[in-house]
């Protein structure tokens, strides 16, 4: 039972179920990745992250400076099936998909760059 538990409080949040479908489509993604598609903070989508590799959904690895996450071996087939099934038709989910191919033909260093700039002006 408390799998179950940990597993839909972790699904249940739009922007978590926004990085599920990410991870679907692509067989790993870096956070900064994520994070663009998302247009939120960077702790924040780490926040997200953490919670989604604590039910056993995702899982990271670590690359020189770069984290990336993946769909877990562990993530009952049926319920992302379920996922998949259900958010077909989402218009969230389709403009995540769109942004995702713009972002994927971006330089990580110059992504990263970006986002740290954006932050350093936000903060002034």
């Amino acid at each position: 039972m408390d799998q179950v538990l940990s597993i839909t409080k972790a699904l249940a949040d739009g922007n978590r179920l926004r990085i599920i479908m990410a991870l679907t489509c692509h067989d790993e993604l870096c956070v900064c990745q994520v994070t663009e598609m998302l247009h939120l903070a960077m702790p924040t989508v780490s926040r997200h992250m953490s919670v989604l590799q604590n039910a056993g959904l995702v899982k990271s690895r670590k690359d020189s400076r770069w984290v990336y996450y993946r769909i877990s071996e562990a993530f009952p087939s049926q319920c992302l099936n379920w996922l998949k099934d259900a958010l077909i038709d989402s218009e969230d989910i389709a403009g995540d998909k769109k942004r995702m191919e713009t972002i994927l033909t971006c330089d990580l260093e110059e992504l990263c760059r970006t986002q740290k700039q954006r932050r350093m002006c936000s903060a002034s």
